[in-house]
Parts: C-alpha cells; structure tokens; sequence
C-alpha cells in the first residue's frame, strides 16, 4: 500500500515531536494548515497523541515517531551512508 497524501501529514505531524522525551509535546492552532489540523486529529484517534490538536506523545506515538524519523534519515541519507546501515 503507498503512503496517502493522508498519511504523508501525519508522518511529518510526527516528525514534530521529539520521541526522546515525554515532556515535550506540540499544539496544533486552529488557524494551521488544515492538513495539519486533520493529521492530529487522526493520530489522535489512532492513539498516538493524547490530544486532537497535538499534546504528548503516547508510548506508540514515540515509537511511530522514532521509526518515522528513522524513515527519514534513511531516504535523506546519500547512498554511502545507506550502504553502511545494511
């Protein structure tokens, strides 16, 4: 299955975060992109965030977001760097 328009928000939403700490978390206002707006509010029904227009990550959330970010590094990286991860 390819990544959504949908789901492309709500991994950058994620990328937002830092999943390191739980004491830092993100507000979403109201006049923010509307894409951006959605994408909380789904990873807030997904449980990921603990509230619709961002707050703290749950314990799933900071693993989404590691693993995006992780996501990230990997297609960010020059080829060099890919190889050496494998």
């Amino acid at each position: 299955m390819p990544y959504t328009p949908e789901l492309v928000h709500e991994l950058n939403t994620l990328l937002r975060f830092n999943p390191e700490t739980v004491q830092q978390g993100i507000k979403v206002r109201k006049d923010a992109d509307p894409a951006l707006i959605a994408a909380a509010e789904r990873l807030y029904a997904k449980g990921l965030i603990t509230l619709r227009d961002g707050g703290f990550l749950t314990e799933p959330g900071r693993e989404a977001a590691a693993h995006a970010q992780a996501i990230l590094a990997i297609l960010d990286a020059h080829p060099e760097a890919v190889k050496s991860l494998v």
